[in-house]
């Protein structure tokens, strides 16, 4: 009987878990909101000191908070600011070689009395490293040998019983962010600057690739200004490219395109086949050249609303085309 009721309970908890789900997120969401509040000009001159550092931003802790501070350092990394994480027990094992006077280290507690990190403290002031910590104790013995302190304080932990790292780790998280934010505003850091830090990625694909990197060069639809429409159609669905160049002395000085074909059949119709390129073609087409990023060929298909573009060089020289299927990498 009693296993029954146990095995009632469990499920009405079950039952209950999305409710209970959405408490902490409740809880996190608020931890991470109430530190608006606490941001004032410690935050500042810890974004000062992390701009102006000659050498790199060196993240630590011990447990959750070193779980958090690595993904901070990570972020730092990508954002334009070079910074590593370091775990404090290993200091004692050699890593403290990588550490210079031109470095800056970002010291992460929640109670700023971890007895790891206290310890690795002194060795960091012994090199004349200045210190940023983030805790949630403006108290704290970490805090009090800092140079800059950013606090990071949650009334309590969305945890049911205050004790497992959960609003802490997650506004500690925030405020890593918040930081790695104002350096890149800081350091007016755009997406191609992004996209180096990322070149495997979708978005390093695209701020990378060039339009010499994709273009079509072999078999391309080129149709004489006087060849007449019905043996131009033929041209351009060959080609697969929805459109048909015509060039003068290697140079463009046109193009027709699916669309430009289909309204002068309907403003011909019997007589569509007695007409010739020239009277239809577009005499000024987009271009660009080799080097063109693949994400400034998206925004010129998009603000023209086309679907394909000339790639030549300064001669105006044809050398190839881009499509809107050879963007999608």
């Amino acid at each position: 009987m009693e296993n029954k009721q146990d095995n009632q309970e469990v499920e009405e908890r079950i039952r209950k878990s999305r409710q209970y789900g959405e408490l902490c997120l409740r809880n996190e969401a608020k931890a991470i909101l109430d530190l608006i509040p606490q941001m004032d000009d410690e935050f500042v001159k810890a974004v000062k000191m992390m701009y102006h550092c000659n050498g790199k931003i060196i993240v630590t802790g011990v447990g959750k908070s070193g779980n958090v501070g690595a993904k901070i350092a990570a972020t730092l990394a990508s954002t334009g600011t070079p910074a590593f994480f370091i775990n404090p027990l290993d200091v004692y094992h050699g890593d403290l070689g990588v550490m210079t006077a031109d470095d800056v280290v970002l010291a992460l507690s929640n109670s700023g009395q971890t007895d790891e990190l206290l310890r690795f403290i002194p060795m960091v002031l012994h090199m004349n490293i200045p210190i940023i910590s983030m805790t949630g104790n403006k108290n704290s013995l970490l805090a009090k040998y800092s140079n800059a302190h950013i606090m990071v304080h949650v009334e309590r932990e969305a945890c049911p019983l205050n004790l497992a790292p959960t609003s802490s780790t997650t506004a500690a998280l925030a405020m890593g962010d918040a930081l790695a934010i104002a350096l890149m505003e800081v350091r007016n850091f755009k997406p191609r600057d992004f996209a180096q830090f990322h070149p495997g990625g979708e978005l390093g694909k695209r701020l990378l690739t060039t339009a010499g990197d994709v273009m079509k060069t072999d078999n391309l639809p080129i149709i004489p200004q006087d060849m007449h429409l019905g043996e131009a159609i033929i041209k351009v669905s060959k080609g697969q490219l929805g459109l048909g160049v015509s060039l003068v002395n290697d140079k463009i000085a046109g193009i027709i395109t699916d669309g430009d074909i289909r309204r002068a059949m309907e403003r011909w119709q019997a007589e569509f086949f007695d007409h010739t390129v020239n009277e239809i073609m577009t005499i000024h087409p987009k271009q660009v050249y080799t080097s063109t990023k693949i994400s400034e060929v998206q925004r010129i298909m998009q603000e023209h609303r086309i679907h394909t573009v000339l790639v030549t060089d300064k001669e105006k020289h044809l050398l190839g085309i881009v499509d809107h299927y050879a963007c999608m990498i």
